[in-house]
């Protein structure tokens, strides 16, 4: 996520299209149902050899596995640290716009999609405790294959994990004290996690949409000051994961959901930049496609980005199936670069993924792809904007 390139790099978020046989099979799975082992590591490389190679095809610059061997970008690490149950603890509560759109919610409970609920995970019922890293071993030599299968490379390459923050949120605490205490033993588990992504050469995404969307999820009764308190704990809790990765090796991600909903409560990205700027990465992952928050792009006039830091903007909409024009595209990436006021540190990127729950998506899966293309066509049209 170096600095200094000569045109605008593509990437994406993380979750791509997994093919319908392996969203079943991981679903099942997810469910507790009895599957098959050999079509599940077939169905794995079949869907991973695709996403890798579409990649290189389309062109995008730092390609990542699609996140193909996952059923979703949370509960994966209860298989590798132990620690967690089932538990009989109180739920999350429901976003804010879900009590205050109740037609709207309703309407996507009867979409006929195959939702892995995010209101079901695993629970903390004991101290965490980092296990084995065979799993993202296996993880990253299975991506490593496939890129060597690929005709070309990618300028670079990254591996998604998910920030010590976002897992405590998302996975109801039922052993520590305090949540504090809970968040950081999180962040001592993932530390083994991180650095083995960067160990087998990969950049390392850390997805924390806690950072936006537990404004109005976990913290929606707290005030807003109390809620930018406990990001800057996450925060704190996620530079001690990574303090000995170099920041460049690392691109934080954070939004407001992945999800096609009104997004009424969500908090405005300025309150929440100074936030994310404590974090001790090379690169902020953000959406600025979406209809609620693409505005915000300017706020990096008021609160400039820090000068060690790279802006992968989002200016493809992950939600629906509208493929935006590669001159709108340009158009983002133009208005990024000036409001950042360098165009060598903008990459464009994605919203966020197009499959973060295995068999859930807004996206059909062509669509997905020629929404990629766009995103290639139209910063190769912004450069040339930029670079004349």
């Amino acid at each position: 996520m170096e600095a200094g390139h000569d045109r605008i790099l593509t990437t994406h978020v993380g979750s791509l299209p997994r093919r319908e046989t392996l969203s079943d099979l991981l679903v099942a799975q997810a469910h507790g149902r009895p599957v098959d082992s050999d079509a599940l590591h077939d169905a794995v490389a079949e869907a991973l050899a695709f996403v890798v190679a579409r990649q290189v095809e389309i062109g995008i610059d730092i390609g990542n596995n699609g996140e193909i061997p996952r059923t979703d970008f949370i509960s994966y690490i209860t298989d590798r640290i132990g620690g967690f149950g089932r538990g009989d603890g109180p739920r999350r509560q429901l976003p804010m716009d879900a009590k205050a759109f109740p037609v709207w919610f309703e309407l996507l409970g009867k979409s006929g999609r195959r939702r892995i609920s995010p209101y079901g995970l695993p629970q903390a019922t004991g101290p965490l405790v980092y296990e084995d890293s065979s799993g993202i071993d296996g993880e990253c030599r299975g991506f490593r294959n496939a890129l060597s299968n690929a005709k070309n490379g990618f300028t670079d390459i990254f591996m998604t994990a998910v920030s010590p923050g976002f897992a405590a949120t998302a996975m109801v605490n039922l052993y520590y004290d305090r949540f504090e205490d809970y968040v950081f033993a999180l962040a001592r588990a993932l530390k083994h996690e991180y650095e083995r992504i960067v160990e087998h050469g990969f950049i390392l995404q850390i997805d924390s949409p806690d950072l936006g969307m537990e404004r109005a999820g976990f913290y929606q009764e707290s005030s807003l000051s109390e809620f930018i308190e406990a990001m800057e704990m996450h925060v704190a809790a996620l530079n001690e994961a990574i303090a000995d990765i170099p920041p460049e090796r690392i691109r934080l991600h954070a939004c407001w959901g992945n999800r096609d909903g009104p997004h009424y409560h969500d908090v405005p990205c300025p309150d929440v930049l100074p936030a994310m700027y404590r974090a001790r990465v090379g690169a902020l992952v953000l959406p600025f496609a979406n209809p609620r928050h693409s505005h915000e792009i300017e706020a990096f006039r008021r609160l400039p980005l820090p000068d060690d830091m790279v802006l992968c903007a989002g200016v493809i909409e992950t939600t629906n199936n509208y493929v935006e024009h590669p001159r709108v595209v340009a158009e983002r990436l133009v208005r990024a670069a000036r409001c950042v006021g360098d165009r060598s540190r903008i990459v464009a990127a994605t919203d966020c993924g197009f499959g973060t729950f295995a068999g859930d998506t807004f996206t059909a899966e062509d669509v997905v792809w020629a929404k990629l293309e766009s995103l290639v066509e139209g910063a190769r049209l912004a450069s040339a904007e930029l670079w004349t």
